[in-house]
């Protein structure tokens, strides 16, 4: 009876898009770039591509072909597969209800800076300080908290059709529309610098695209190795139950095989581009110092290159921002729906009733992740060395711990338990052929648990890099 009840996208594109757009966030506009000028460029981004259309692949299946085999949420779906195992879905339960609320602090960050930039005080984000000024004020990184969470919850208090589905057919284009029409800009730029050389978008682009094997050792090679693992996490929107929920709700009839295809391409295209938009603007007016800055990237060296473009800068920002707020909100979405689907399979409760309790937990939570920038400022030492407030806390748990631990248990149970022909068959449950059979089995069995171990033990810091 209670599948019956069950909600399920309208059509193979509403799911590819609402799938793709969950992974689409932060993680591909804001992490992807970074991490591709700290690798190398052209090198992070073949081994990225290489990971993306095997690894990633691997995992994307497994979960979607679980969801729609199950038609549960993860906290079910795992003791629907096999009843020993249900100790797997309560963990990739917890990563959605650690993440929301410090995803949605984040996202109140990009709110901030797109009023910022759309009432035309952009120069104000490129001063020294500002980033800094901001998240450690009291009240307003709390307000711009609040307005992007009630944004996602109402999304997602709408359904799965009228709130996911048809949000993320109106957003998506869009937002490719936009990053698209940013690289393209991003390439036209133009800057002398300050001894009097001309340096170019295009040159910049060179730099992302190219791989520089210069001084490239064995360890290199190894950190960029974990670096894309640890992305596609973050792109793929893997690990963290969102699949598994999506895929729920996915038709019998739907071809799986030609959606996965589609999501697959759809993220690294636009990973590919956030790294095309960003790198080649930042390279030209702040050269390759600039495209070292981290983590940091967007919040304090994107608004220093737009304020350098002049007119223009307050336009672009304003754009860009917006862009980025979209990808946010479709990202932030799938994180609560995970939970969401997970409190209605468990307790057959209703969208409104799991919708409120998720809503105030992320609204409680996420207050003192934002104070934890002031009021309760502290700084912790974890275990790869970096020093760590709040928000890293809780970002090092779900995803540097729980979301490998969980990715590696779910190889174990579908590669030796349950078997690969588990979920082949389910992706070829509509007469449609699963292309990448072999090279599935391969890496669900052998290849992706050695990377999962490997990615652990750095993590832990048990094997540096």
């Amino acid at each position: 009876m209670e599948e019956k009840k069950r909600h399920s996208f309208g059509g193979s594109i509403g799911f590819v898009l609402a799938a793709a757009g969950s992974a689409v966030g932060l993680g591909n506009i804001w992490r992807f770039p970074y991490l591709a000028a700290k690798d190398g460029g052209g090198l992070f981004l073949v081994v990225y591509i290489i990971l993306a259309l095997t690894f990633g692949y691997t995992l994307l299946t497994t979960e979607i072909a679980i969801g729609r085999k199950t038609k549960q949420s993860p906290l079910t779906a795992y003791t629907k597969l096999h009843d020993k195992w249900g100790f797997l879905g309560a963990i990739a339960s917890i990563i959605p209800v650690i993440i929301m609320p410090y995803y949605c602090t984040i996202g109140g960050w990009v709110v901030k800076y797109f009023f910022v930039f759309l009432t035309g005080h952009g120069a104000d984000a490129a001063q020294d300080g500002f980033f800094t000024g901001f998240i450690t004020s009291q009240w307003e990184p709390i307000i711009t908290f609040v307005i992007f969470l009630a944004v996602s919850a109402f999304i997602v208090f709408r359904g799965v059709n009228k709130g996911i589905e048809s949000t993320s057919k109106i957003i998506m284009p869009i937002l490719l529309v936009m990053i698209l029409g940013i690289a393209i800009f991003s390439l036209t730029l133009k800057n002398t610098n300050d001894a009097g050389k001309v340096v170019t978008g295009l040159q910049g682009f060179k730099i992302y695209i190219v791989p520089n094997f210069e001084g490239l050792t064995i360890g290199k090679l190894f950190t960029v190795l974990i670096d894309a693992l640890g992305q596609l996490f973050f792109s793929l929107s893997v690990a963290m139950g969102i699949m598994i929920t999506y895929g729920s709700y996915v038709k019998d009839d739907a071809n799986l095989g030609k959606s996965i295809n589609q999501i697959e391409i759809f993220d690294t295209v636009v990973a590919f581009l956030a790294g095309a938009m960003i790198i080649p603007a930042v390279y030209a007016f702040m050269g390759t110092e600039g495209m070292s800055s981290g983590p940091s990237l967007m919040f304090v060296s994107l608004p220093k290159v737009f304020a350098a473009m002049g007119v223009a800068g307050n336009i672009i920002g304003t754009i860009f921002f917006a862009m980025v707020l979209f990808a946010a909100i479709t990202s932030a979405v799938s994180v609560m729906e995970a939970v969401v689907s997970c409190i209605m399979d468990a307790f057959h409760t209703s969208r409104t009733k799991a919708g409120t309790i998720e809503g105030i937990f992320a609204l409680i939570v996420g207050i003192i992740v934002c104070l934890g920038y002031n009021k309760l400022y502290f700084e912790f030492k974890l275990p790869n060395g970096s020093t760590a407030q709040i928000l890293d806390i809780m970002d090092y748990i779900s995803n540097n711990l729980l979301m490998p631990i969980v990715a590696l248990a779910t190889c174990i149970l579908v590669g030796w338990v349950i078997k690969p022909k588990t979920v082949i068959e389910e992706v070829e449950k509509s007469g449609c052929k699963m292309g990448r059979k072999r090279l599935y089995t391969a890496m669900v069995k052998v290849i992706a648990p050695i990377f999962l171990i490997l990615l652990l033990l750095q993590t832990l810091g048990i094997m540096k890099l």
